[in-house]
């Protein structure tokens, strides 16, 4: 017997022993305990997605849009595990004290695997950015590292939000994202039907809108017909929290609380995050649902807390407290600050000189903030090192560092405001301007400032104080490096025609500030990649309410981008000078043959020119010319973080996934894509507009099947 199934059968030899009260209240999210048949209590609401949230002191992560822009399949694997580890020591440090309240669980609702479809969507810093395949991967890695690969599974990770979810915040209660057949199966679906087929992820959760009518935490198509039926889902489904309350007060789709507990029940939503079950008993007396159907949510509940080895131990009882932030661990912090920076402009002027500079002026709302370090659904860090501090300890008995805030992050101005900004530009040698948002201006409904758009973006404008500091500092004409700490893209176009450099930090995680400083003075090579496209501006952009995929993402952009998805410089010089598909070369304008049955790999070999060491991500895109479902730019088909030595060279297999040679269909039917394929192998995608910034060409050659 597999371990499912092993636990599966204790799970029903326990069920059956409670009354069907007892069952009932097993279904709520913060379930009571059953003393008399040694049941504990258990809260099942935990938070992880970028270090173990809300429950004291824990690593802290890059937000995991900064995780995506690292394009590193095995970081995200290697994250994943700490969490793990933290999150056991911390359970069983509670658990030990008898403390089993919210978020001590060992069931994490992370990783965020909804597709950033819109970058004015404010929990887009959340996911792992626009584009199936790399949420796919990105999430597998992370779901897998979590879950471990014990007898015992390490801790619970969930998919959410299922499914077609990514605002408007405002409206998310009671709005209906219509979609087609079509973009429901080729974009918004992949990333979860991977996660569920292939990493095997414990739960799955609700979102709250409605999808094509249907509420999604009570909806027959997803739950029943995709998630239980065609993609045979054997773990948990848990629902939104008060999802299930939007039934009767938003949707509209049932009259009373009885009605809509029996809804989410009979589709399948094992655990409530709310009080509608608290109705369940109710529903059950009226005949709204059965003891049997109570009976099987119970089952698959308790299965999971089997899985855990919450009654029987496991080998992580004697996990203890000292791995919570340790130095393992915030080293690994570290990788992932530096790898999720993404270098959009440079001159020249980067990696700053120290031996060259004595004044350094840091401006900006961002610089010494540390809320723009950690991003929503954070954990407490015992040290924080904002942008500020990092470039004060880096120069520390070098150069000199002025500092000004130059204004607020979104509406009044500060004391000293822009003239002090002004002033400490002209008598700096180089200026840091350091912008952008944070969690209080986009972020989750409820949790955000901006009441006009609820945690959305209206535009994808700075603020205007903060376009007003920038327009000043830069016009003092000292040299200016703009530090852009944001979730999501923005439009930049004034920076990028005027500023010397710009970053793209995301938000860096705790000690993020540190790593930049790092970037900054070349200690570290940047080595981003853009999860996201930066649009030019929202003009750009369809209705933010059209679920349509036309006209969004860089597969369907029909606009030049500011910056490209995928794109990203470094300091480095790295070029792709061989690529060989068996003993085969394969050279730009070149045409092949592959046997697209089985996996597709490339050897790729890499020379950086420059002395400087540096990471770079080589990318595919596969595009069926002749195929009129592809989608019209192309698609990601395989990434590979690689490191490059200075004036080294570097050899690696690249692996191309099999979706890639397909195409999903009006009736959103996945089928073999009809041939010949242009392929791009290269650190972008083939386009003009990454050439133009890069000055890196890809090879591009052509493909047919040899099995059609």
């Amino acid at each position: 017997m597999t371990n499912r199934e092993v636990a599966r059968q204790k799970a029903r030899e326990l069920v059956r022993k409670m009354t069907v009260e007892e069952k009932a209240s097993q279904l709520r999210y913060d379930a009571p305990g059953i003393p008399r048949l040694g049941v504990p209590a258990y809260n099942w609401w935990n938070e992880a997605l970028h270090g173990v949230a809300r429950a004291g002191i824990a690593t802290s992560f890059p937000q995991a849009i900064g995780m995506a822009a690292s394009f590193d399949i095995d970081l995200l694997h290697r994250v994943g595990e700490v969490i793990a580890t933290e999150g056991r020591a911390k359970y069983n440090m509670f658990s030990s004290e008898g403390d089993r309240g919210i978020y001590k669980g060992l069931t994490f609702w992370a990783p965020n695997i909804n597709i950033f479809r819109d970058p004015r969507w404010g929990r887009g810093h959340e996911t792992y950015g626009e584009d199936p395949y790399l949420t796919g991967e990105l999430g597998k890695a992370f779901v897998q590292g979590l879950q471990g690969e014990g007898e015992t599974m390490k801790a619970a990770a969930c998919a959410k939000h299922f499914a077609v979810h990514s605002g408007p915040e405002g409206e998310r209660h009671h709005f209906d994202a219509e979609v087609s057949d079509k973009d429901l199966w080729e974009t918004y679906l992949p990333a979860f039907e991977k996660l569920v087929k292939e990493a095997e992820v414990e739960a799955v959760m609700g979102a709250y809108n409605r999808t094509n009518g249907e509420p999604c935490c009570g909806s027959k198509l997803l739950m029943e017909d995709i998630l239980r039926g065609k993609w045979d889902f054997q773990g948990h489904f848990v629902s939104d929290c008060w999802a299930i309350r939007d039934f009767h007060t938003e949707h509209m789709v049932t009259d009373t609380p009885e009605e809509s507990a029996a809804l989410a029940l009979k589709h399948g939503c094992d655990v409530n995050c709310g009080n509608t079950y608290l109705h369940m008993l109710s529903a059950y007396e009226k005949g709204l649902v059965t003891e049997e159907e109570i009976t099987l949510a119970a089952e698959r509940l308790f299965t999971t807390r089997y899985l855990l080895g919450l009654f029987d131990g496991s080998e992580y009882d004697e996990i203890g407290y000292d791995k919570v932030e340790c130095d393992e661990h915030l080293a690994l912090a570290d990788k992932a600050t530096a790898q999720s920076v993404v270098l959009l402009k440079n001159n020249g002027i980067l990696p700053l000189k120290k031996d060259s500079l004595k004044t350094i002026g840091v401006i900006g709302p961002n610089a010494n903030s540390r809320e723009a370090l950690i991003g929503n659904y954070f954990g407490t860090a015992s040290r924080y090192i904002t942008v500020l501090e990092g470039i004060q300890d880096a120069v520390k008995g070098q150069a000199r560092v002025l500092y000004a805030e130059g204004s607020n992050l979104f509406k009044e101005r500060v004391r000293g405001g822009v003239k002090e900004a002004t002033y400490v530009a002209k008598n700096s040698d180089v200026v840091l301007l350091c912008v952008g948002l944070d969690a209080t201006l986009e972020g989750e409904q409820g949790d955000t400032g901006n009441s006009e758009a609820a945690g959305d973006k209206l535009d994808l404008l700075l603020p205007k104080v903060q376009r007003e500091l920038i327009q000043e500092v830069l016009a003092v004409g000292k040299p200016t490096i703009i530090l852009n700490m944001t979730g999501s893209a923005m439009d930049l176009r004034f920076e990028q025609e005027h500023a010397d450099a710009i970053l793209q930090l995301w938000y860096p995680g705790a000690r993020g500030g540190k790593v930049i400083a790092d970037i900054l003075f070349g200690d570290i090579s940047p080595s981003g990649k853009l999860p996201v496209t930066f649009y030019m501006d929202s003009a750009d952009l369809p209705d933010f309410k059209d679920y349509s995929m036309k006209g969004r993402t860089y597969r369907y952009l029909e606009k030049e981008p500011l910056y490209p998805f995928g794109y990203g410089l470094t300091y480095g010089d790295v070029d792709i000078c061989k690529v060989t598909y068996g003993d085969e070369a394969v050279q730009t304008g070149s045409s092949i043959a592959l046997n697209v049955d089985d996996v597709v790999e490339f050897t790729v070999e890499l020379k950086n020119s420059s002395e400087v060491a540096t990471d770079e991500v080589v990318q595919v895109y596969v595009k069926a010319t002749q195929d009129a479902e592809e989608v019209p730019n192309g698609k990601l088909g395989g990434i590979q973080r690689v490191h490059v030595s200075g004036g080294g060279c570097a050899k690696y297999t690249l692996a191309v996934d099999k979706n890639a040679f397909s195409v999903v269909d009006k009736n959103g039917c996945r089928r073999k894509a009809q041939g010949p394929f242009e392929i791009s192998i290269g650190f972008g995608q083939p386009d003009e507009r990454t050439l133009a910034l890069t000055g890196k060409e890809c090879i591009k050659f052509y493909v047919s099947y040899t099995n059609l």
